[in-house]
């Protein structure tokens, strides 16, 4: 079972690098000037989850969740 854990651990490892790259890559949240002058009802405002924002949104939640997952797993006393 060390061979498990150490395995998970690596992986856990890579997720969290992975994450940090990914969510340093995201735009802020912000609004900015772009919401005053309405830019935000522009063509990549509606079609946000297709862009590469809203990819990166989506692979950032599911690494997240994976990280979560694996932080559970690895505290059990058993494994």
């Amino acid at each position: 079972m060390t061979t498990a854990k150490t395995i998970l651990a690596i992986v856990f490892i890579l997720i969290s690098i992975v994450i940090t790259i990914i969510v340093l890559m995201q735009e802020g949240k912000s609004a900015g000037l772009g919401a005053i002058s309405g830019a935000a009802e522009t063509y990549w405002g509606k079609n946000k989850g297709r862009s590469m924002e809203g990819t990166l949104n989506k692979i950032s939640t599911v690494l997240v969740v994976l990280f979560m997952v694996l932080a559970l797993v690895l505290n059990i006393p058993s494994l």
